[in-house]
């Protein structure tokens, strides 16, 4: 079995004018001294981290690893949340999502999404270019406005969306393949690829590819009243990227699942800091040890009530005392005898001369 890694730390809502938040240097020694060991690293503000650079040149990736090695952190992952977004945008987003792309291709929508193809694969590259493993994105939706059966569902509507998902996805999947690494899809509502089923769906339509792989944060599972604990047990061969993040789940008798359109602290579901939330961290780090997860554990700090910093203290602590220190050896080795056949036999009671 595997020790996870961590904890690191998803800078990306913690960036702002503010300092440390303001640089990478900065960002980097601030989350070493909480005790994160990783960062996890957006890619759409070259003023943090470049990623023109880092796809085209070896020599800024090994500094960038030099400069955060030096502060006592590594990188964990690269996020294209953003990009991934914008690879598939059905047209009643089109306004809502035009601040993620350059201002020039913000009415171009073809454009936008040539855009964001060309940014994932350069994330490929720059994170072959770091040493890195896996990688975290969105799917982009092409049905999400369908998502609840009414007006009734269409069948052929959402075989076309599928396919054209994979249509889109594979040539980057493809991309990642060549850099050896990992293409994790955070399973997030608004997102095609929400959950298990929609996951299955997509998988079947790139083949199987071995680079297709899931982001894991059961904070939307909760949210959603899926089994996040079962979900471990059917698709942990593909779970190569963890947020860690809470969540709660308060009935309500006048708003549900869908929130009534209010803000996150007026909603029965929302977001919550390490351990204010109703997730089942105990279970969740006991199953991804168990089936030998071989990433990071990555606070993703989203809470509604608590203050930022605060969390991100309080959540370097929370992984830490959550990681399994898997053991070496059994806790029954000490009783093991030699498994010699014949001393096997005659525990069985079987002749060792003949058992016919």
């Amino acid at each position: 079995m595997k020790t996870l890694q961590g904890p690191s730390i998803f800078l990306s809502q913690f960036i702002s004018e503010r300092p440390p938040f303001n640089a990478l240097e900065s960002m980097a020694a601030w989350a070493a001294g909480l005790g994160y060991k990783a960062v996890q690293l957006p890619t759409h503000l070259p003023h943090i981290f470049d990623l023109n650079k880092a796809a085209e040149s070896v020599d800024y990736c090994a500094q960038v690893r030099e400069t955060l090695r030096n502060l006592g952190v590594q990188i964990s992952e690269l996020s294209t949340h953003l990009q991934g977004q914008l690879v598939a945008v059905h047209p009643a987003y089109e306004r809502a999502f035009t601040g993620f792309a350059p201002s020039s291709l913000r009415l171009d929508s073809h454009a936008r999404q040539q855009w964001a193809v060309s940014v994932l694969k350069k994330a490929a590259k720059a994170s072959q270019n770091l040493g890195l493993k896996a990688h975290a994105t969105f799917s982009g939706s092409l049905a999400w406005p369908f998502f609840y059966p009414w007006p009734p569902h269409n069948e052929v509507m959402f075989e076309e969306a599928f396919a054209e998902l994979a249509a889109r996805w594979r040539p980057i999947l493809d991309s990642f393949d060549e850099a050896g690494v990992d293409l994790c899809f955070e399973l997030h509502p608004g997102e095609d690829l929400h959950d298990g089923v929609t996951f299955g769906r997509f998988l079947e339509l790139v083949n199987h590819h071995p680079r297709c792989n899931i982001l894991y944060d059961p904070s939307h599972m909760l949210l959603q009243h899926m089994d996040y604990l079962g979900f471990i047990d059917s698709w942990h061969s593909r779970i190569r990227a963890f947020h860690v993040k809470d969540a709660e789940f308060n009935p309500s008798a006048q708003s549900g699942v869908y929130g009534g359109y209010q803000n996150w602290p007026q909603r029965p579901g929302r977001f919550r800091s390490l351990g204010d939330g109703h997730v089942n961290f105990k279970g969740i780090f006991s199953k991804l040890a168990q089936y030998d997860y071989p990433g990071w554990a990555t606070l993703e700090w989203e809470c509604c009530l608590k203050e930022g910093e605060t969390g991100a203290r309080e959540g370097a602590k929370f992984i830490s005392e959550h990681i399994i220190r898997v053991s070496k050896h059994n806790f029954d080795d000490f009783a093991v005898q030699k498994h010699e056949r014949e001393a096997a036999r005659a525990l069985l009671g079987l002749d060792n001369k003949s058992d016919k």
